[in-house]
C-alpha cells in the first residue's frame, strides 16, 4: 500500500514539474511565431487636401504574398508599388517582391457624412480623420501563422505642432505602435488628429486620456478631462477592462454635429453638451462603446441600448446626475420608445434605442432581485464583451448564466 502511495506521489510530482517546465517554456517563447514588418508613412498636403500614404513591407520569419485592400471609393488614387499592383472593381491588390517593397497612394481626406457635416476634414492648419479610411481594410495572404509588427509614422507640414492617435507612441517623434491582438494584420484604425493643436492629457492609473482639438477651437478639454476623472474608475469596475490609451478628438462647424467612437478613440463635435437636457451624455455613451467594443450586427439595439443605458447609469453611480434625474431620464426614454413594437432590426434609431434602454433597466432590476443584490447587469456586460458582436441568443445565455435561470425580461414580445 505504501509503495503504491509513493508511486502515486512520484507520478503527481512528475506531472507538477512537467507542467511548471511547460509554463516556463511558454513564458519565454515569443508572442508570435512568425512576424513580418509593416511601416505606415503618412505625409499631409493641406494645399491639395490629400494624405500621401506609403506602406513599407519587409519579410521576417513570416512572409506576405498578397495584400488585397478594399478601396471602394474614388478617394484613393495614384497608386504605385514594387512588384505587381492591380487596382480594379474597388480592390487594390498588391503582390510585393519576395524580399519586400513599398506601396504608395494618395487619399483625399475631406468627406461629408450624409450631407450633414464633415466626418473627415483637412484645413491649412489641421486634419481630423479616421485611420480606418486612411488605410482601408485588407485581406492578407501570408505564410502560416505570420503576423505583422507594425508602426505608423507621420511627416507634418511646417507649422503643424503635433499629431495624436489612439495608439501608444513608439519612441521617435510622431511615431506610434500599431498592435491589435485580435488580428494578425495590424493597421492604424481609430480617430487621429494632427496640426496646430490644443491638447490636454491625464493619467488614470495605467490609462492615458488625451483630449485634442484645433488650437482656438471651443472644445471644453478640461471639462472633458474632469468628467472622465469621475467616470473611468466606475467604468473599469463595471466592465473589468480599459485600454492603454483613450483619445478624444473634436472640432466645431463644419464638422458633423454628433459623436462617434473608434478603437481607443472617439470624436465629438465641440458644441455637443457633456450632459444633455434629457440627462444622457454623448461623451459617456461613446466611451462605453470605445471601452467595451460591443458591436451590433443584426442586433444593433444591443450595442446602442447598453451604451445609452450606461451613459445614464454610470453618471448616476458617480453623482453626475441625481437619483430623481435618473428616474426622469428613464421616463423620457419610456415615452420616446412607447410606439416601438420590435427591437429586432439591423438599425437602432432613436425610439428603438430608447425602448432598449428600458429593457436593459428592467433586466438590471431582474438580476438584482434574483441575486439578492449580489449580481448586476455589469456581469452580463462582461460576458457580452467577450463575445464582441452579441446576438439575442448570446444575450439570453449571458443573462441566464448570471440569474441562474432564463430571464423573463428577455422573453418579451419586443424580441420575437
Amino acid at each position: 500500500m505504501m509503495a503504491a502511495r509513493e508511486r502515486g506521489l512520484k507520478m503527481r510530482w512528475t506531472r507538477i514539474v512537467s507542467s511548471a517546465l511547460l509554463v516556463a517554456c511558454l513564458a519565454w517563447a515569443p508572442a508570435r511565431a512568425a512576424d513580418y514588418r509593416v511601416e505606415y508613412h503618412v505625409a499631409f498636403e493641406p494645399e491639395r487636401g490629400v494624405a500621401r500614404v506609403r506602406i513599407d513591407y519587409r519579410p521576417g520569419e513570416g512572409r506576405v504574398s498578397e495584400f488585397d485592400f478594399n478601396v471602394g471609393t474614388s478617394r484613393y488614387r495614384n497608386a504605385s508599388g514594387d512588384g505587381e499592383l492591380e487596382v480594379a472593381q474597388g480592390r487594390m491588390v498588391w503582390n510585393p517582391p519576395a524580399d519586400g517593397g513599398s506601396l504608395s497612394y494618395e487619399y483625399r481626406v475631406d468627406r461629408r457624412r450624409r450631407g450633414a457635416g464633415y466626418d473627415a476634414r483637412m484645413t491649412p492648419d489641421w486634419v481630423l480623420m479616421r485611420g480606418d479610411h486612411l488605410v482601408p481594410a485588407a485581406v492578407v495572404t501570408s505564410s502560416r501563422g505570420a503576423a505583422s509588427d507594425a508602426s505608423l509614422h507621420f511627416e507634418l507640414p511646417e507649422g503643424w505642432s503635433a499629431v495624436e492617435t489612439g495608439w501608444p507612441p513608439r519612441g521617435e517623434a510622431a511615431t506610434f505602435t500599431i498592435d491589435n491582438p485580435e488580428r494578425r494584420f495590424d493597421r492604424p484604425t481609430g480617430w487621429m488628429i494632427a496640426g496646430d493643436l490644443g491638447i490636454r492629457r491625464e493619467q488614470h492609473r495605467d490609462v492615458e486620456v488625451v483630449v485634442a482639438a484645433p488650437r482656438g477651437d471651443g472644445m471644453r478639454r478640461n471639462e472633458i478631462l474632469g468628467m472622465t476623472n469621475l467616470v473611468l474608475p466606475e467604468m473599469r469596475d463595471a466592465f473589468g477592462i480599459m485600454p492603454e490609451k483613450l483619445l478624444i478628438v473634436g472640432a466645431g462647424d463644419p464638422m458633423w454635429r454628433g459623436g462617434l467612437s473608434g478603437p481607443n478613440s472617439l470624436y465629438m463635435h465641440s458644441d455637443r453638451p457633456l450632459i444633455s437636457e434629457n440627462a444622457t451624455s454623448t461623451l459617456v455613451h461613446e466611451l462605453v462603446h470605445m471601452v467595451t467594443r460591443v458591436q451590433g450586427n443584426q442586433e444593433q439595439w444591443i450595442a446602442e441600448g447598453t451604451a445609452e443605458y450606461y451613459s445614464l447609469e454610470l453618471m448616476r453611480r458617480v453623482g453626475l446626475i441625481s437619483e430623481s434625474r435618473f428616474e426622469r431620464a428613464l421616463e423620457w426614454m419610456r415615452n420616446r420608445g412607447e410606439g416601438v413594437r420590435t427591437l429586432r432590426d439591423v438599425r437602432a434609431h432613436g425610439p428603438k434605442t430608447a425602448r432598449a434602454v428600458i429593457l436593459f433597466h428592467e433586466l438590471a432590476g431582474e438580476i438584482q432581485e434574483a441575486s439578492d443584490g449580489e449580481r448586476s447587469l455589469d456581469d452580463v456586460m462582461r460576458r457580452l464583451i467577450e463575445v464582441r458582436v452579441p446576438s439575442l441568443h448570446d444575450l439570453r445565455e449571458a443573462a441566464e448564466a448570471v440569474i441562474g435561470r432564463p430571464s423573463t425580461t428577455l422573453d418579451s414580445p419586443l424580441l420575437d
